[in-house]
C-alpha cells in the first residue's frame, strides 16, 4: 500500500543560502552540473561547508530511465571538451578537499563514459595537488574494459549502488539488473584489491528488512567495503511511489547490522545519500 503522507524526519532542509548560492555560482557559470543540484539532495548545504561536492560528468540527460531517478533521460547531449578542465577549475576555486564524481549513463559512446572519467580525474589532480577522488559509476553493462579505465585512474573509492533488493530490481532500474551490479564490485576489487568499494541501497519501494540484510550479505560477498541506506523520496508524480517510510530507529538498526557483517564505512539514516560523508571516517 503507497504511503502519502510525508514523516517530520524527512522533511528536507535548505541549508545555509550562502553556501549553497556560493557553489551554485560557481557551476552554473562554467555550464557543469552537480548531483547535489540536479538531484536537489537534502544535504547539498551541509556536504558544501566540509569542502565535498558530488559533480555530474556528460551532460544533464541520461540515457536510461529509473522509474526513481529525477535526472532528466531521453537522446544525450555532446560531450563539451572542456568540461574535465571546467570540473577542474570549480575544485579548485571551491577549495574542495574531497570530490566525487559520478555521471548520467551513456549508453550512446564506445567506452559508455569510462573515459571520461578519467580524463576529469587527471584534470583535477594536474589542478589540485592534495585531492581524494571518489566515482561512482553507472554499471558500463558490466564491460571489464570500461570498469578497467576507470580503476587505472585511481580512484581512493569506486561506488555503484545496487539501489535495491532483488526482487525489486526490474520495478525500480530496469535497464539494470542486480547481479550486473555485483559483478561491477567485483571487478573493482578483481583488478585492484586496495581500492575501496562502495554501494548503496535506497529504502521505500516496498523490500522487507530481511531483503536488505540479503542484499547487504550479497555486496559483502564481492568484497564490498563501504554501504549507505537511505530513504527513497518521490521527485514528483511520475516517479515511483514511495511504499514505506523507514524510521531513524530502524535506520539505526540497519547500520548496525552492516557493521557486523563487516562493512568498514556505514552511513544509515532517511537522509543519506551516496556521498553523504563521504570523505570521513565510517
Amino acid at each position: 500500500m503507497t504511503t502519502t503522507r510525508l514523516p517530520d524526519w524527512v522533511r528536507r532542509s535548505i541549508g545555509t543560502a550562502s553556501q549553497v548560492s556560493t557553489v551554485e555560482q560557481i557551476i552554473k557559470k562554467r555550464g557543469i552540473h552537480t548531483i547535489c543540484e540536479e538531484g536537489r539532495c537534502p544535504n547539498r548545504a551541509e556536504c558544501y561547508a566540509q569542502k565535498t561536492a558530488t559533480f555530474l560528468l556528460m551532460g544533464p540527460v541520461c540515457t536510461r530511465a529509473c522509474g526513481f531517478c529525477q535526472v532528466t533521460s531521453g537522446k544525450a547531449l555532446p560531450l563539451d571538451p572542456e568540461e574535465p578542465q571546467k570540473v577542474a577549475e570549480s575544485v579548485f576555486l571551491l577549495g574542495l578537499r574531497y570530490v566525487v564524481l559520478t555521471s548520467v549513463a551513456r549508453d550512446d559512446l564506445a567506452d559508455q563514459g569510462a573515459g571520461w572519467f578519467a580524463q576529469t580525474m587527471d584534470a583535477i589532480r594536474e589542478r589540485v595537488e592534495e585531492v581524494s577522488i571518489e566515482v561512482l559509476t553507472p554499471d558500463f553493462r558490466g564491460e571489464r574494459d570500461c570498469i578497467a579505465r576507470v580503476v587505472e585512474a585511481q580512484p581512493v573509492c569506486y561506488n555503484h549502488n545496487i539501489e535495491t533488493v532483488y526482487r525489486l530490481q526490474k520495478y525500480a532500474r530496469r535497464a539494470a539488473n542486480y547481479e550486473r551490479s555485483l559483478e561491477v564490485l567485483a571487478t573493482v576489487k578483481a583488478l585492484d584489491p586496495t581500492i575501496w568499494t562502495k554501494s548503496g541501497i535506497m529504502l521505500g519501494h516496498g523490500e522487507t528488512e530481511a531483503e536488505v540484510i540479503e542484499t547487504l550479505r550479497d555486496l559483502r560477498s564481492v568484497g564490498c567495503d563501504r554501504i549507505t541506506l537511505g530513504q527513497y523520496l518521490q521527485p514528483s508524480r511520475e516517479h515511483l511511489p514511495v511504499i514505506r517510510y523507514w524510521t531513524p530507529a530502524e535506520f539505526d538498526h540497519l547500520g548496525a547490522v552492516a557493521r557486523e557483517l563487516g562493512f568498514a564505512h556505514v552511513r544509515s539514516g532517511p537522509l543519506v545519500r551516496s556521498s553523504y560523508h563521504a570523505g570521513e571516517p565510517g
